[in-house]
């Protein structure tokens, strides 16, 4: 009787670089800071911030900030941040 083929491991995920710009952003976001909030402290517009988060959750593979911050801190892309 034939042996049964291993299933194959899923692939690992792609290696994610993020700009550190990107980086900042989800930062901020980690520690509670809204768009306009990061903003003020990167001390750049509110809609450069959304950019660079959705940018980042794009390399991510998620959707939305959150969801961006907690699968950077599991890549450890970023670290997490406490109050």
């Amino acid at each position: 009787m034939p042996a049964k083929p291993v299933p194959a491991a899923p692939p690992a995920p792609a290696a994610v670089r993020l700009s550190p710009r990107e980086s900042a952003c989800l930062h901020w976001a980690a520690a509670g800071k809204t768009s306009w909030e990061t903003g003020r402290i990167l001390e750049i517009s509110e809609s450069t911030v959304n950019f660079h988060l959705r940018n980042a959750s794009r390399k991510l593979q998620v959707r939305g900030r959150r969801a961006a911050v907690a699968a950077a801190i599991r890549r450890g892309l970023l670290h997490p941040v406490t109050a």
